[in-house]
């Protein structure tokens, strides 16, 4: 027999509280969308009401399998829940659910809200009856509730059973703060369940402040709570919420949950994870975490020879789940530490086969050493790794030659008297017999400065002759910086990560005591990887 566990989604909402995230309603309906093909139960929109985004997002929401959910407050003291504006915008959204906030932690009532703590139970009491007699169901998130059973449980206790004596389907106990203990989380809810509050109404809503969201989460539902919420990698105020990109693997992955319960997530859903996670991160310009659970980069890479050695016979030595399931790759990234079985390894996931006997493994290891003596990595350069090991075994194609190239930097007084900057590249190549120049500037949308690296990406992808179709959904998504040395001899090490049309992403690398030029080093790697990997034919020289 299996329980179901309910998922509850708080991205565009809890997530949207992150500092420096603001989503459009484009975005949010985005969003809605990929948590609906994952499988999440309900997803919460937003606070009706309180910003124009919020609102527009419920007046053009999705149709979606999932519930989507309204968010607000309890009515104020001194009014009926039938006269509450703010309690009457949420209700206008039109929801099936309605999940408000309100206080259980008796120092909250009398300081922040400044009422009694009897004026605070009917505000609950009356707000979910309220909902409920309008058919729809009723969510009450018990703000503060672990802080503040410790200072007055029966207080706490109270009035979580006022909420659920008035008809409302699910208690969220939220850990507000963050800073509650799995532990002290998962004897809290059993006391919760045992005062007669059943675990099929309870949920679980942590904060990570003390970086134990999941573990929180996952020990109030060993402790019988049947609702999770969380949000897409973690986002959330302050260190931010649960994350379900962490816990929905686990709930379906590992034991005891995978037998004991049953989410609206399939197996074959669960691939997608690592799509909803990217396409988050891609929504906020960030750089995804290379080191999350799951579904980073790095989350299935294995640099040492001796575990690339031992992943080569059998997988499971050092991974805990297969990576296509979340929808990741294994990575065995190439570094100065690897052996020929390691890079073996790596070349046959590239598609490049080669036998253990070719002495060109010797000579692509060396050339490793050699290169990373100079200040390259390719740990995280996995495109320039393969272009240099098709380079040594012979197989790299002869796309173009940069013949020369020229950027500059203006720095002038626009129109207005405002002191601008605008970067400017040539690049000529030759492609064939056949010499292209390619002039670009580097001004953006808004008409300021996007820097001599921009102006070169966009140069060297403006006019590349018959590869031009294939290059034209490249665009540059990430430019990292580092001096490898210090002094006058400082050299610079530049990473440039780059995507296409398709979602694929590769990172090049390029190495220089000028920092252009180590950016040019890693644009041009970026383009030749692509056209390799598009079977692009070359130009017979003239």
């Amino acid at each position: 027999m299996t329980d179901r566990l309910y998922l509850y989604d708080t991205t565009l909402r809890d997530g949207q509280q992150t500092q420096g995230v603001q989503f459009s309603t484009r975005e949010k309906i985005q969003i809605a969308e990929a948590l609906d093909a994952l499988g999440i139960d309900q997803i919460e929109g937003g606070w009706p009401g309180a910003n124009p985004t919020d609102s527009e997002f419920f007046e053009t929401r999705p149709a979606t399998r999932a519930t989507i959910t309204a968010f607000g407050m309890t009515k104020r003291a001194g009014r009926s829940a039938g006269n509450d504006d703010v309690l009457a915008a949420v209700l206008n959204a039109g929801t099936q659910a309605v999940c408000i906030v309100g206080k259980t932690h008796d120092f909250h009532v009398t300081t922040a809200l400044g009422i009694t703590l009897g004026e605070n139970l009917d505000n609950i009491r009356d707000s979910i009856a309220h909902i409920v007699a309008q058919g729809r169901e009723a969510l009450f998130d018990a703000e503060h509730f672990f802080d503040g059973w410790r200072t007055n449980p029966d207080y706490a206790l109270e009035a979580i059973r006022a909420a659920h004596d008035a008809g409302a389907r699910w208690i969220v106990l939220c850990d507000t703060n963050g800073g509650t203990m799995p532990d002290e989380i998962a004897a809290i809810t059993r006391a919760v369940i045992e005062a007669g509050i059943p675990g099929d109404r309870l949920g679980i809503h942590c904060h990570d402040d003390t970086g134990q969201a999941v573990a929180g989460s996952l020990a109030a539902v060993e402790a019988g709570a049947r609702q999770i919420q969380g949000t897409l990698n973690g986002l959330g105020e302050r260190c931010g919420n649960a994350n379900l990109t962490t816990l929905i693997p686990t709930l379906l992955l590992k034991e005891p949950f995978a037998s004991t319960l049953k989410t609206g997530v399939t197996l074959e859903a669960l691939a997608g994870l690592r799509h909803a996670s990217r396409l988050l991160d891609d929504i906020l310009n960030r750089v995804p975490s290379k080191q999350a659970p799951y579904v980073g980069a790095s989350a299935f890479a294995h640099k040492a020879g001796l575990h690339a050695s031992a992943i080569a016979k059998d997988p499971s030595t050092y991974e805990h789940i297969d990576p296509s399931v979340v929808g990741n790759t294994r990575i065995v990234p190439m570094s100065n530490q690897a052996g020929q079985s390691n890079l073996r390894e790596r070349l046959m996931r590239a598609g490049i086969e080669v036998e253990k006997s070719d002495p060109a493994l010797a000579r692509i290891l060396d050339r490793i050493k050699e290169q990373e003596s100079r200040g390259y990595s390719y740990d995280t350069a996995q495109a320039s790794f393969e272009l240099l090991a098709l380079d040594e075994l012979g197989r790299l194609p002869d796309f173009f030659e940069v013949k020369r190239y020229r950027v500059t930097v203006e720095r002038r007084r626009d129109r207005r008297g405002r002191m601008v900057s605008l970067s400017e590249a040539v690049v000529v190549v030759k492609i064939g017999g056949e010499r292209v120049m390619s002039v670009s500037e580097s001004a953006g949308p808004d008409g300021s400065d996007r820097g001599p690296v921009n102006a070169l990406s966009r140069a060297l992808g403006k006019d590349l002759g018959p590869y031009q179709s294939i290059i034209d959904d490249v665009h540059l998504v990430d430019f990292k910086v580092r001096i490898t040395d210090g002094g006058t001899d400082a050299v610079t090490r530049v990473i440039i990560d780059s995507e296409d049309g398709e979602g694929a992403r590769w990172s090049t690398v390029g190495v220089s005591a000028n920092i252009v030029d180590a950016s040019f080093d890693a644009l041009i790697d970026a383009i030749r990887w692509k056209l390799v990997r598009d079977r692009a034919e070359p130009v017979a020289r003239g």
